[in-house]
């Protein structure tokens, strides 16, 4: 077959365009790879502000190589008496090269006079800038960043060199923090931190210090610390305040270590910070309230300081208590993988002492009744979980009550603020903590019936059953949060009559089909 040569000339020109769209196919292919790969076409170092400016505008972001160098960061200060500048100077004069940045919540007022260079970050998003404007890490382009708190001066440049040969040296282990204190305040105390979430509770004991290389998981005091920033913003809150509790907190509960050293040491002249009580009463105050809504949003109700001394902030007589109404036996802090908020666990304890004295007291015979009789034969306490206590008490004792036989209708606050009344779910009284807090003791009012103590208001429990009298004849003394209370004789056989067979060596949560308690764990 001839092909033509008008044939020839249009094979010729598809094949051509053919080629063409190839290559060009293949030219884009190869842009988007590149575009693909972390940092290509990206500055190595994002534009910041300059002092005074406002930050945000035109900022660009940075890839996710950073240089060895040290960003110090200052974190601590109040807005109404500072040494910020003071501080940016003494840094800068000495090793001009580092990059200096103050983090604020919000704009401080009055505003800060900072050196040329100096970056001033607001954690509190503006709705007319982008996001990366609140946010610390878009700022930090080195491996390292050192926390200063207000008022510490920079000697010798050597100090911050030390710092860093010290934590590269321990290679990503457990210390992950150096730190150095800071002379002419507070001595720095290093403590052993254990956090334990489950419990709602962080305790801080003694831990050798004063010494070179101390090693602990918290300090408490002046110091400046050295972190990778990698670390750093691994964290979840990593610039919250107090920053220096957040910190630890947060580190402790990923096994992080911090090594304390004995120098360099770094100085201040600025004793006391603040030149007035006044101030100084204020920057307490705001300690105070930093401290507790930090502790709140971490979920920490209890806190034992390393003296013994315990410090509370969750529920009390004055608020509510620390949970909503439960649903199936099961209240909302186990499906958190937490127990009963130490808190409320105090509230019943002093709950469940006084009404037991009253009744003690009034003649009227009690026993430990149900979960709560669990808890004393495997606790001598309170169960971790539970979150009420209850009582069974004689019917025919009541009138000899004054709190109990008026309480036909309505309630009774009594002069120690406890609330006695008749429960609407039925045939038993409830004592509550306080008319704000409704922790409460259940009265459950039993009568015999053939040998049987039975009562009038049945609760859907598997444990709420008629038991024979002769648990009560003769009830019994046992140790119960801290006090000697009353039980069934032979309590084990009345708890397994209850429960089931092995229930005091096989602890489980009340309604396991909901939510299963992982024993692997106690």
């Amino acid at each position: 077959m001839r092909v033509s040569f008008c044939q020839g000339l249009l094979t010729g020109a598809i094949a051509l365009n053919l080629l063409i769209l190839y290559y060009v196919s293949r030219a884009q292919q190869q842009m988007m790879e590149k575009r693909r790969e972390p940092g290509k076409g990206l500055p190595k170092k994002a534009p910041l502000p300059a002092a005074g400016m406002s930050i945000g505008m035109g900022m660009g972001i940075s890839g996710n190589s950073r240089s060895p160098g040290v960003t110090v960061l200052l974190r601590e200060f109040e807005d109404f008496e500072n040494y910020v500048q003071e501080v940016a100077h003494s840094f800068l004069r000495h090793r001009p090269e580092l990059t200096f940045l103050v983090v604020a919540d919000t704009l401080p007022y009055p505003p800060l006079q900072l050196p040329e260079g100096v970056r001033l970050v607001v954690l509190k998003p503006a709705p007319d800038q982008p996001p990366q404007v609140s946010r610390p890490e878009f700022f930090i382009q080195t491996e390292y960043v050192l926390f200063v708190p207000d008022g510490v001066e920079l000697d010798l440049g050597r100090q911050l060199d030390r710092l860093v040969r010290e934590l590269e040296g321990e290679g990503g282990g457990p210390v992950r923090l150096v730190a150095a204190p800071v002379l002419s305040r507070s001595a720095v105390q290093c403590l052993h931190l254990r956090v334990s979430l489950r419990e709602w509770t962080a305790t801080y004991t003694p831990a050798a210090s004063g010494s070179s290389g101390s090693v602990c998981t918290a300090l408490r005091g002046d110091a400046v610390v050295l972190t990778r920033t990698e670390d750093l913003f691994n964290l979840s809150s990593p610039l919250a305040r107090p920053l220096m509790t957040s910190l630890f907190i947060q580190t402790s509960l990923r096994g992080w270590k911090v090594k304390l050293l004995e120098g360099p040491s770094f100085g201040s002249n600025r004793r006391p910070l603040f030149g007035s009580a006044h101030n100084q009463w204020k920057a307490d105050s705001r300690l105070k309230e930093y401290t507790a809504r930090l502790l709140r949003e971490f979920g920490i109700k209890r806190v034992i300081n390393p003296d013994g001394k315990e410090q509370w902030f969750g529920c009390n007589k004055e608020m509510p208590r620390c949970f909503g109404t439960i649903h199936d036996d099961t209240p909302e802090y186990l499906y958190l993988e937490r127990w009963t908020p130490p808190c409320c666990l105090r509230a019943l304890r002093e709950t469940a002492k006084y009404v037991i004295n009253i009744l003690e007291s009034s003649g009227v015979r009690y026993w430990l009744e149900g979960g709560t009789l669990l808890g004393a034969a495997r606790h001598q306490d309170i169960i971790p979980w539970d979150f009420d206590v209850d009582l069974g008490i004689y019917l025919e004792d009541v009138p000899n009550c004054d709190y109990l036989k008026n309480l036909d209708s309505g309630s009774l606050v009594d002069a120690n603020g406890y609330v006695w009344e008749r429960a609407v779910e039925g045939d038993f009284y409830r004592v509550q903590f306080s008319e704000a807090n409704h922790l409460h003791v259940d009265l459950w009012p039993f009568y015999p019936r053939n040998g049987v103590m039975t009562k009038d208001t049945w609760m859907d429990h598997k444990q709420d059953v008629e038991f024979p009298e002769h648990f009560l004849h003769p009830l019994v003394p046992v140790q119960f949060a801290g006090i000697t209370a009353y039980a069934p004789n032979n309590y084990r056989s009345f708890l397994e009559l209850k429960f089931g067979e092995g229930v005091i060596e096989n602890p489980q949560y009340p309604n396991p089909a909901k939510k299963r308690l992982d024993r692997s764990r106690l």
